[in-house]
């Protein structure tokens, strides 16, 4: 069974009456521990996607089934617990706490969640450990690179173990080593770790790291392709 299934799910926004189509009737599924991109130029409406896949906004019509439940049917309460529980984000503008540190910045997620005091350390020293940060945990976020911060971000998106990992235009401000780096980070969770991986971007090059490509035009899928020469990133530090 997919871990994804949207059926002719579509988002119009509506402002001062006007109705504007953000997403239309848009249908596919991800399985498990698959890497996918979701690309397209501004205005194409991944974005709008990434909100809908990620329960940060209701989609307008069709369905949306989560891990066989249906995103229609859940209440505020039941989405919030699932969203914490089951998803991570990554964002551009990482949306660290500048004058916090590495480790702090990545215990945030725990402080809203279930799982006891106890167990907290472990996880964040881990997660940090899966992004290669062991020697900056004390750091202040505004010490570290770019790449370093955007590895904070990940690290934070993985403390509580989610099924799925969202990362919108994650090396948007990075250059190209420290970008090739967090695409290989993204890559290792994906093939080492079976998380499952939904990355946004209007860049070819970043999205031929995944698996797969789904390319979407003015609000529907313009093509959905398995990626035959995929880019696998070779290990690079980051400066």
């Amino acid at each position: 069974m997919a871990l994804i299934e949207i059926r002719a799910l579509a988002k119009t926004y509506v402002n001062e009456g006007v109705e504007t189509p953000a997403v239309r009737e848009v249908s596919f599924s991800v399985n498990k521990g698959e890497f996918i991109a979701i690309m397209g130029p501004s205005g194409s409406g991944k974005s709008t996607l990434l909100h809908v896949l990620g329960f940060l906004d209701r989609q307008s019509g069709g369905e949306y089934l989560f891990d066989g439940k249906r995103f229609e049917e859940l209440s505020d309460d039941d989405v919030a617990r699932l969203r914490n529980q089951k998803f991570g984000f990554v964002f551009q503008a990482f949306n660290l706490l500048p004058k916090t540190s590495v480790y702090d910045n990545v215990r945030l997620p725990l402080l809203y969640s279930e799982i006891p005091e106890g167990e907290w350390d472990g996880k964040i020293r881990s997660a940090i450990s899966a992004v290669g940060l062991d020697h900056r945990v004390h750091h202040m976020s505004s010490q570290l690179s770019g790449g370093e911060k955007q590895r904070v971000a990940i690290a934070r998106a993985l403390v509580l173990s989610p099924d799925v990992i969202f990362a919108d235009e994650p090396t948007g401000n990075l250059d190209s080593v420290s970008g090739g780096a967090i695409m290989k980070i993204l890559q290792d969770l994906s093939e080492k770790q079976k998380h499952t991986v939904i990355l946004i971007t209007h860049e070819t090059y970043t999205a031929e790291h995944a698996e797969r490509i789904i390319t979407l035009r003015d609000g529907k899928i313009e093509s959905d392709r398995k990626v035959e020469k995929r880019f696998m990133s070779g290990q690079q530090p980051i400066k």
